[in-house]
């Protein structure tokens, strides 16, 4: 997009460059955190046990889906997995018979702590070659970007 380009079509241009970047940051962080998992794990397991850490236990299934905007099937696929490996635990929902309650273990917990570290070599490379204090500059933004296109989501 030429510099100081303006109107709608400019800023569809923009919005999606910045979307796109996003994209491209996306794939490349992920595979390269897949190559840090053990085998049979994704990033999907990891994320769904790092929205457990970040925002509590007790979560539905299809608030999981919902959150991940990803259909239940697909969820109820990944939290198996995560079950199977002892990493999170299904219990009946005192509220609602027909669903569960998703809870993190604490083999869930040292997992996803330990998938964090495995990844220390590799953040001091990406720190080496892109300063702190540029990350620290637009974490903010991208936090609240985060933020908006969660409540548009939920709208």
């Amino acid at each position: 997009m030429a510099e100081g380009e303006r109107g709608e079509a400019g800023d569809t241009a923009l919005y999606f460059e910045l979307f796109n970047e996003i994209g491209i940051l996306a794939q490349l962080s992920r595979a390269l955190f897949e190559t840090r998992l053990p085998e049979g794990l994704t990033v999907p397991h990891f994320s769904v046990l790092n929205h457990l850490v970040r925002l509590g236990d007790g979560a539905t299934p299809l608030a999981l889906a919902r959150a991940f905007q990803v259909p239940k099937t697909t969820m109820t696929h990944t939290l198996s997995g995560l079950e199977a490996r002892g990493l999170v635990e299904l219990a009946p929902n005192p509220r609602d018979g027909r669903s569960k309650l998703v809870r993190l273990t604490p083999a869930g917990r040292r997992f996803r702590d330990d998938a964090i570290a495995s990844l220390a070599d590799d953040l001091a490379e990406v720190r080496r070659r892109f300063p702190r204090a540029a990350v620290e500059r637009i974490l903010p933004d991208l936090a609240t970007l985060r933020a908006e296109m969660d409540r548009m989501r939920d709208a």
